[in-house]
Order: structure tokens, then sequence, then C-alpha cells
């Protein structure tokens, strides 16, 4: 069987191939073309019946616009990955864009064989990527998420940390001497790790010595930071409180207490780093530190890009902050033992 054409919504409404093309391209007469809401109605019913699908190339050519947004999300399984894909699947259904999600892939040889209207990049941080990016900018809208780089012929989505990691260490410190880190492996080995390196300095603001067993790296995912977890909080002297570098981190810091039937905050407190939307949605909620509304304001953002390619290159920047929640609130939880 044929694949539907214009031509056959045509007939099955009773209308021209150009009232079919104007309807489907979201051209009526609010908009100046004369075809009336009824007629559009008639259009639409008639294409959802006949199964008509319109050819994203063909339209592509026509327009110039592909009506795709591209999100290359280094890890989708971190909460983070997660908070953007939902985010943007919100924004982007009454606009009339698809997201394409590029998971756990290396955009660097990947959107090379992609088209779409915009393309969001969540990691750029390797030698020669300033280039690389300055070159595909060229010939696709890029939003890159960079604490670095600066506008090169693409927008840079940059979040401002400020002093909130030094709050939230000083918030654990506050109440407990016990505190311990878990971290990716990875980031103990970069010459200056901005949240490890907070840690250190928020236990000598105060006071408190270093413990070479309350630092507790992992390698890989969340079930890596799970396992070193449970190594950490199963030691004879546990800590009494994790700083956690990421929230999918700190989310499996609060999975492993609770499997070692440790209360969340009464046995442990946890903060972590990035305020996603499922840390703020779990039990209990997670303490973090991150930008205020970032998600919902990055979706917008790319829906404007996708529509606007014309827009000036920028800068966005989002201060971080403290958000103290239930599993470390101000005041310690008691708990009988």
């Amino acid at each position: 069987m044929s694949r539907p054409t214009i031509k056959t919504v045509a007939a099955e409404a009773g209308v021209s191939t150009a009232t079919v093309s104007y309807v489907l391209a979201g051209r009526t007469r609010s908009n100046g073309s004369g075809i009336s809401p009824s007629t559009a109605e008639r259009v639409q019913a008639a294409a959802q019946k006949v199964g008509y699908r319109p050819n994203q190339a063909a339209r592509t050519i026509r327009t110039g616009k592909s009506n795709l947004m591209m999100l290359s999300l280094t890890m989708l399984s971190d909460p983070w990955s997660l908070s953007v894909s939902k985010a943007v699947g919100a924004a982007v259904a009454s606009a009339g864009i698809t997201p394409m999600i590029l998971a756990d892939t290396d955009w660097r040889t990947a959107i090379k064989r992609q088209s779409a209207d915009v393309i969001f990049i969540d990691a750029a941080a390797q030698v020669g990527d300033a280039e690389l990016l300055a070159e595909l900018a060229r010939t696709s809208r890029l939003v890159v998420f960079s604490e670095t780089l600066e506008p090169n012929g693409f927008d840079v989505i940059r979040s401002v940390a400020g002093g909130s990691m030094d709050a939230a260490m000083d918030h654990l410190t506050a109440q407990h001497t016990k505190v311990a880190c878990l971290t990716s492996r990875g980031s103990l080995q970069v010459p200056t790790p901005k949240r490890y390196g907070a840690y250190l300095a928020g236990l000598r603001r105060a006071g408190i010595s270093f413990r070479e067993d309350y630092v507790a790296p992992f390698e890989g995912d969340e079930f890596g930071a799970y396992e070193a977890a449970v190594a950490l909080l199963s030691q004879p002297d546990p800590p009494t409180a994790i700083f956690a570098t990421s929230d999918f981190v700190a989310m499996a810091a609060i999975n492993a207490a609770q499997r070692l039937k440790l209360s969340v905050p009464g046995d442990v407190a946890v903060v972590g780093v990035g305020n996603t939307l499922q840390g703020e949605a779990m039990e209990p909620s997670l303490s973090s530190v991150g930008p205020v509304d970032f998600f919902n304001r990055l979706a917008q953002f790319l829906v404007e890009r996708a529509t606007d390619g014309s827009a000036p290159h920028q800068v966005l920047e989002f201060p971080w902050q403290l958000f103290v929640r239930d599993s470390a609130p101000r005041t310690p939880i008691p708990i009988d033992h």
C-alpha cells in the first residue's frame, strides 16, 4: 500500500493541495491565509483518517527547519539528565518540536551525521572542543553547557556555583564532625577538583581533621556510587553526614543507607549537588546545591533557539544556592536506638 500524500488528504477533505499544505504548516485565517477554522479542522481530521505523515526531509528542504531538537546527554540515568529531558519534553509539546536524545554517546562524531534546529551539548571539556564547536556552529545552532567556554558561534549555558558548596559544607559541619565525601574517582585526579576541594575546605573551616577512610571514590555510574556508599556506611565508625558531589551520587547514598536500615537524616544526613527534580521529589527530599528553576528555563531557552535561529549568541548564567530539605534539615532529627 502506497504512503498517503497531501493529494490523498486533499481528496478526503474535498479541498485543494495548497489548502492542505497551509493547514499542515499551521497557517490558517489567524495569520492571514484566509482558511477558516472549520476547514482547518476538516483537513486535520482527513490527515488523521488516511494516516498521513509529513515527509520530514522534504519539509526541511522547503522551510529550512526540521522541527527537531537534539539533546546530547552524557549519562541519561543521571537525575540531572533526566530532569533536562523531562523539562524539554514538556516545553516542546506545544511548539511542534520533536526532541531526540543522544544518550551515552560521543557528540563529537554523532552530531555530524544529524540535523536539528538546535543541538544541546551537556559536556565539552576535552582539549580541542572549543575549536570543534566553533566549526560545527557554522552549520548547526548549538547550545553548550560549560563553566569555561565563551560564545563563539554558539550559546553557552553556565551554572555559577559561587559559595553554594561552601554553604553546604558549613551546613553539615555545623551539626556533624563525622562528614564523609562520596565522589567519582575521576574527580580526584583533576588538578583542581572544585567539589572535592569544597569538601576539604569545609573541613578546614570547621577545624575537623581529615580522615582518608571518609573519602569514598567510585567508578562509573550510580551503581558504583551505591556500592561505595554501602562500604562507607558499613565501617565500624561510619560517618554521620555525607557530602555527595552530585545528586545521583546523593540519591545512591540514601538508597544505601536505607538498605542498611539507617535513618536519613537521623543516622546520616546527605547533601547533593545539582538541585534536580528527582532529588526534590524523592523521599526523603534531597538537600542540594544548584540553580533555581534551571531545567524549565533551559528548556524554554532551547525552544526559543529552535524557533529563532538568528538570535544573537549569548551566555545564560544560573547562580546557585543551597536548598535545605529533609535529607539534611537545619535541626537534626533525633532517633531512638
